[in-house]
């Protein structure tokens, strides 16, 4: 691309760009989602384990709809410049071509450009299929609200065939069957909440703010309104003390919600959390690879769901082998096992996994220095 084209779109797109949140599930970084912020930080912010510093403590807002709504303007604004850029300049068809990828990759030599142009590119290549609205609880704004985004955006975006969140169970719980469905029909399409325990006490020790049984009740709401639930469970969460309970309780719950998906998020005490300081101070014992393979044995020879159970993060199982390179035990792709037809699959797995030292294992006290979620 010549200086002049670069110089050119700078100018275009310097006005364009829009507000975007710091996380969204893996699965739908995977799949190159559209990212619209349609509130800000988490409304919580207590659990122990996390404690907001995924947000930086930042206090919680709901963005006013027009300023969401003109977010989602600027995104068509942004394609249609990356679409006339690569007809006119490239005398490329297709954003997808050869030819527009290779010029789109020199991209980042334009100073300033905001990293939500970058979003919008990624997007476009991968299909515009997806959005994901950001942040923590998106539901919890009232629903009409929501419904007029979600329409706005698919009316804006058609190519959009699925539209997904985060929020939490105690909104999902309060809110009444027919605004699910609502929303169903605006176009969301899943959620993806953060289950962590099914055992009360656990969820009272971690701060969650909701108990087993208003986790099934929001979960079953949410299926009989037709929106899929991925669920996500932490393993090691109750450390050596509450193992057990953790893992028979937690499958109870998933069996009572059924979800089309369960996603492993191992338990890493992180920096700035209460349970980091629990674990330094020794009033937490964290598991060994060996313990919380056999936390995950109980917890899957307990599951009698029709779900996907999926390991699709770093922090699962995973071992050095002979050659010093780094083995995940169980696929990491976002699609996981389907049960019933491949639990025995998983449970062998484990097996599998207990037969290799826990040596090789990566360490649970590894991922603290991280920092990562």
């Amino acid at each position: 691309m010549k200086n002049e084209n670069l110089v050119d779109l700078k100018k275009k797109l310097s006005g364009l760009s829009f507000e975007m949140g710091p996380i969204r599930p893996p699965s739908e970084g995977g799949s190159n989602s559209l990212l619209i912020r349609v509130t800000r930080n988490c409304p919580w912010n207590r659990c122990a384990f996390c404690f907001g510093r995924a947000y930086d403590h930042e206090k919680f807002q709901m963005r006013p709809v027009s300023d969401v709504k003109a977010d989602i303007d600027k995104v068509g604004l942004i394609c249609e410049e990356l679409n006339d850029l690569s007809k006119e300049v490239l005398g490329a068809g297709n954003i997808n071509t050869l030819k527009s990828r290779i010029v789109f990759n020199r991209l980042p030599q334009i100073e300033n450009i905001h990293h939500s142009y970058f979003n919008v590119l990624n997007w476009l290549q991968s299909g515009a299929g997806t959005a994901f609205l950001q942040d923590a609880d998106t539901p919890i704004i009232p629903s009409q609200q929501l419904s007029d985004i979600l329409y706005y955006l698919k009316n804006k975006l058609p190519s959009i065939e699925r539209i997904t969140s985060y929020a939490r169970a105690k909104t999902i719980f309060k809110k009444k069957e027919k605004e699910l469905s609502d929303l169903h029909n605006a176009g969301l399409s899943r959620l993806h909440i953060g289950l962590e325990t099914g055992d009360d006490e656990l969820l009272k020790k971690v701060q969650k703010g909701v108990t087993g049984e208003e986790h099934i009740i929001a979960g079953r709401k949410l299926i009989e309104a037709g929106i899929e639930l991925s669920e996500y469970i932490m393993p090691g969460l109750g450390g050596k003390a509450m193992s057990r309970q953790h893992s028979e309780n937690t499958a109870k719950v998933l069996n009572a919600i059924n979800p089309d998906f369960i996603r492993s998020r191992p338990f890493s005490p992180l920096p700035g959390t209460p349970m980091l300081d629990d674990y330094l101070n020794n009033r937490l014992e964290i598991l060994s690879p060996h313990e919380r393979l056999n936390e995950m044995k109980m917890l899957i020879a307990g599951l009698t769901v029709k779900s996907r159970v999926c390991f699709d993060h770093f922090r699962n199982p995973a071992y050095y082998n002979a050659a010093g390179q780094i083995v995940h035990l169980f696929k990491q792709d976002y699609d996981g096992y389907k049960f019933p037809d491949e639990k025995e699959n998983v449970l062998a797995l484990i097996e599998q996994g207990l037969d290799i030292s826990e040596d090789q294992f990566l360490q649970t006290k590894d991922f603290i220095h991280l920092g990562i979620i």
